[in-house]
């Protein structure tokens, strides 16, 4: 069994580097992925059909995380989405 089936994470920052790498091998392990970006939906779109050709389940969602509001969004999205939320991994440094 994989470790975290079941189990829906939401990865910030996660269109590309570290974040898209973070984001392939959390849905290895199982899980969901809500792939959370700023500016680059093709990026983000391309992670989800990366996840999604290897058996996973992923959606991408546009969201600044440095706005309550847009946060907020991203977390609705997942919960319409998956129905809840397991895991959060904050891999974008907001700069104000």
């Amino acid at each position: 069994m994989k470790s975290l089936q079941d189990k829906v994470a939401i990865i910030t920052g996660a269109s590309r580097g570290i974040g898209a790498e973070i984001a392939k091998t959390t849905a290895q392990a199982g899980a969901s992925v809500v792939i959370n970006y700023t500016n680059n939906c093709s990026a983000a779109d391309l992670v989800v059909s990366e996840i999604k050709s290897l058996g996973g389940n992923a959606i991408s969602v546009r969201a600044d995380v440095s706005d309550s509001v847009e946060v907020k969004a991203l977390f609705d999205a997942a919960i319409t989405h998956f129905g809840k939320i397991d895991i959060l991994i904050n891999n974008r440094l907001v700069h104000k």
